[in-house]
């Protein structure tokens, strides 16, 4: 147990070092870094009513400048405090769906790739059909039916993506089930349970890092997706899609309105895809040295 303790010590200290030389990776790290200690601070320096929610037509459409970094919107709130608070909404709704399918694709990508047979089959297909359907258009037909929230949100962006978890768990799960020490761990007569999670599913976790990283970043398009439909959280709710929309009238004249929330949404994706590839190199056994 100890020599076990020790080869996994030195694979993650391997893993870290191998994810800080890769530069584009650490660029990703920091740029998001960045974006999560505006949204953490923006109540230092902004007061959420007042600067993001209330109406003041007296600065209603400024540019840029001193006064309003990003300038205001059409109904004189600042832009750059909207975008901050907006953070907190469109990358908590796009986590909290990341994590739905985490957790559901987990459990049924293990149940399926440990026991095998009709199970399989039968979870499999499930999951084969769920991902004929475009995600984008599985995650609007929920809303619809379930209506505008943000838990509404999480679940369908999360049901949209539990099938690509289940399949890389899957895949996982049946390349360690027949090793040595499962098998060890099945003769003296562990649970079930334990042998999935204690012995099966902690060997998995890289894909599945790298996987919901990347995942993560879809679904924050899908909920800026789906705000700019006017299927995503309260309208008044400063998210980062709505505040697309909403800009979209001013286009021509204000252009401001839709560059700062758009940026967002790209730097925001661009950093978790380099984060994502960045883990994919570090957590891969074949870059062992």
């Amino acid at each position: 147990m100890a020599k076990i303790r020790e080869v996994r010590s030195i694979q993650s200290r391997n893993a870290v070092r191998r994810f800080f030389q890769n530069r584009m990776a650490v660029v990703g790290l920091v740029m998001f870094l960045i974006i999560l200690l505006g949204a953490a601070s923006v109540d230092l320096f902004f007061d959420y009513d007042s600067d993001a929610l209330n109406i003041n037509v007296v600065e209603r459409l400024m540019s840029p400048g001193a006064a309003h970094w990003f300038g205001t919107d059409e109904q004189g709130r600042d832009i750059f405090a909207r975008i901050l608070f907006g953070a907190r909404y469109t990358l908590l709704i796009g986590f909290a769906s990341t994590l739905f399918a985490v957790v559901f694709g987990g459990i049924f990508g293990a149940i399926s790739g440990y026991f095998g047979g009709f199970l399989d089959t039968a979870i499999m297909a499930v999951m084969d059909i769920t991902m004929c359907l475009p995600s984008m258009l599985l995650a609007i037909a929920i809303v619809v039916a379930l209506g505008n929230s943000a838990v509404n949100l999480v679940m369908a962006i999360g049901i949209s993506n539990v099938p690509k978890f289940a399949r890389v768990v899957r895949s996982s799960v049946m390349s360690v089930r027949n090793t040595e020490y499962v098998q060890a761990a099945q003769i003296i007569g562990t649970p079930t349970v334990l042998i999935l999670f204690r012995h099966i599913l902690r060997n998995c976790l890289g894909p599945v890092i790298v996987q919901a990283t990347l995942i993560f970043a879809a679904a924050v398009l899908s909920v800026s997706s789906l705000s700019f439909l006017g299927l995503g959280v309260d309208s008044s709710t400063p998210e980062w899609g709505k505040m697309l929309s909403d800009g979209r009238g001013y286009m021509r004249d204000y252009s401001y309105m839709v560059i700062a929330p758009g940026l967002a949404i790209f730097f925001s994706i661009f950093s978790l895809n380099l984060l994502g590839d960045g883990l994919r190199d570090a957590l891969d056994p074949r870059m062992e040295v």
